[in-house]
């Protein structure tokens, strides 16, 4: 049984506790949902349904993109439906043979006025759309990965290492003096090593723009890595799958920036020291508040977030009280505690950690770059 069989096998055991019928998965423009690369390998831009009786219909925009990468019992090409998802759904029903009067479920995401054109086009159905349905146990599926994923991950953090050695000595000598060096040679050296690209925008942010969760523009012609705290945020996505690292850059800091920068790494050090197996995410998040209000200072972010198909997703690890999540063995996250101020700039740092049966396992190797 291949890998993403054996994902939607785990789909289909839930349907059958939940006495759903069909289950559509939708990534097409304005409603992404990386599930359906998950569950079928197809990259994007496709209509996925699981039936209850462990069978799979993909509805790709490319036939020819499908055959190459998609996964499932049939794939036909949208084209045949008119590229009309009303006619797509009712055409897996009747594919997939789903009889009349059961569950269908439809993607959370859907607008209000398109679920009432779904409960139009299947009226002898019953129409679920649902926050906590399929698409959110999807979602708390792949949170935990599995060994393909992790020896992807594996992959592109030995990637991410190489290219954040790179970036070091390319400052140091002074081949990158900007904020737009650092975000494109990032693109281009990524690229070069079988990358897909990055995994999100660069955020490269000089002394004078550090002071920004997240600098806007995203980069410029400024320069990178002065007199001060200078940040640099990037993902590597290999074979679908980001890293997310943040550095900091320190130049001939004052007492001030000091401090910032003193009071993240060991924020940092001490998240760390409480990752762990049954450890509650929002109790490791207010370790790391308390740390910061002892001196006055708060972060306006969380203190780390899930990774995968996208560059945000769960668990949550952040000092919430609707956070709930607890840290199991197979989980990929970010612990990236940062400190901001307009006069003095701001400094993170992020690394990539993975949880195993045997203990913590940091794959990146960011850090802060003392000049």
């Amino acid at each position: 049984m291949g890998v993403h069989q054996n994902r939607r096998e785990k789909i289909y055991d839930w349907m059958a506790l939940e006495g759903v019928s069909m289950v559509m998965f939708e990534d097409t423009e304005g409603r992404r949902d990386p599930s359906v690369r998950w569950l079928s390998g197809q990259p994007s831009d496709a209509l996925l349904f699981l039936s209850i009786d462990r069978k799979s219909m993909l509805v790709p925009w490319d036939i020819n993109m499908a055959i190459l990468y998609g996964n499932a019992d049939i794939i036909v090409s949208y084209r045949e439906f008119e590229r009309r998802p009303l006619k797509a759904i009712r055409g897996a029903a009747e594919g997939l043979k789903i009889p009349p009067g059961l569950k269908i479920e439809i993607p959370p995401v859907t607008p209000y006025p398109l679920f009432l054109d779904y409960v139009g086009a299947l009226t002898d159905f019953d129409v679920l759309c649902r926050e906590q349905g399929a698409h959110g146990e999807a979602e708390k599926l792949r949170a935990l990965k599995d060994d393909e994923e992790i020896a992807i991950y594996r992959k592109a953090a030995k990637i991410t290492n190489s290219i954040i050695d790179m970036l070091e000595k390319n400052v140091r000598s002074g081949k990158i003096k900007t904020e737009a060096d650092a975000a494109l040679f990032i693109e281009a050296e990524s690229r070069k090593r079988g990358c897909d690209g990055t995994g999100f925008e660069t955020l490269a942010a000089g002394p004078d723009r550090s002071f920004a969760i997240h600098a806007f523009p995203a980069y410029t012609a400024a320069a990178f890595a002065g007199k001060g705290l200078s940040i640099l945020d990037f993902g590597l996505k290999y074979a679908g799958y980001t890293t997310d690292v943040t550095l900091t850059f320190a130049r001939d800091l004052s007492p001030a920036q000091e401090k910032l920068l003193t009071l993240t790494e060991k924020a940092y050090k001490l998240a760390l020291s409480m990752v762990s197996n049954g450890a509650s995410t929002r109790s490791i998040a207010a370790a790391v508040d308390i740390i910061f209000g002892k001196s006055k200072k708060a972060m306006p972010h969380a203190l780390g977030h899930g990774i995968g198909l996208q560059e945000h997703e769960s668990p949550a690890i952040r000092n919430r009280d609707d956070n709930s999540w607890v840290l199991c063995p197979g989980m990929i996250f970010t612990l990236e505690p940062g400190l901001y101020n307009p006069l003095h700039g701001g400094c993170r740092l992020e690394n990539d950690i993975l949880l195993t049966e045997a203990g913590v396992e940091v794959l990146t190797e960011a850090r802060v770059i003392r000049l």
